[in-house]
């Protein structure tokens, strides 16, 4: 894979309002929004990010989140093809000059790379961010992207509240974890371009798998910091999920 940043004339005539978050100024930010997933545990007719979720699909709640943001020039949607020319994804393409579609790879980091090719080459940090998580806050957003401008990296997450136990077999119990060192992490995760890009070739030259996007800054021996979020910030995956989804909804409603 070609790694890089393609130009484009449309992306460099969005203007976005800068975002002052406390003493950060948030401005000329990317966001990589992943859409390409199956979401086979969801044990639905189709995708779970075009589910219903309170009168609209999943992916919509997330997307419109982005799109509302100050400080956020672009948001990259990346989106199997047969869905980038269906409503109503099809139609805030064409209303939204933040919105520019890519398409998914055969694994997360190849979907990733595909929207990175997207990215202004000058934003100062991209956001990846899952659309299966639409109750990401926008507090919870700017207060990643401002540990991300500040440190290089960041990723929101909450500390483990579960009891962890580790197993060799599935069957028996090996050892409790001790979970005061455990976090759960969310997205979206944030990361300077140039350190993803360089990120991404250490992964292709070692040939590894990752699951997660600041793993590939970890590859580079590099700091991520960790970001207190929110609870709330399920990634939907199974039928429960929905139903604890719409409560959320309703009581911020």
């Amino acid at each position: 894979t070609a790694l890089g940043f393609r130009g484009g004339a449309r992306r460099d005539a969005v203007v976005s309002k800068a975002y002052e978050y406390e003493g950060c100024t948030i401005d000329n930010v990317g966001v990589v929004l992943l859409a390409g997933g199956t979401g086979s545990r969801m044990k639905a007719n189709m995708p779970k990010q075009f589910l219903d979720l309170a009168g609209k699909p999943v992916l919509q709640h997330t997307l419109e989140l982005f799109l509302s943001l100050d400080g956020i020039t672009q948001v990259v949607l990346v989106l199997g093809k047969e869905f980038q020319e269906s409503e109503p994804w099809k139609s805030l393409q064409a209303d939204n000059p933040k919105l520019i579609f890519a398409l998914p790879g055969k694994e997360r980091q190849d979907s990733v790379l595909s929207g990175m090719q997207e990215v202004n080459k000058d934003a100062p940090v991209v956001a990846i961010h899952d659309a299966a998580r639409p109750l990401i806050t926008p507090n919870e957003v700017y207060k990643v992207l401002k540990d991300g401008i500040e440190h290089g990296a960041a990723v929101l997450g909450v500390p483990m509240k579960a009891t962890v136990k580790e197993s060799e077999d599935g069957q028996f119990v090996l050892k409790t974890i001790d979970r005061s060192r455990l976090w759960e992490v969310q997205t979206p995760q944030v990361i300077r371009p140039q350190m993803l890009l360089d990120g991404f070739k250490k992964v292709e030259e070692l040939g590894l798998e990752v699951t997660d996007d600041v793993s590939i800054i970890e590859q580079l021996g590099l700091p991520v910091k960790l970001t207190l979020g929110e609870y709330t910030n399920l990634k939907l995956t199974t039928p429960e999920d929905m139903a604890v989804a719409e409560e959320i909804l309703k009581s911020r409603a």
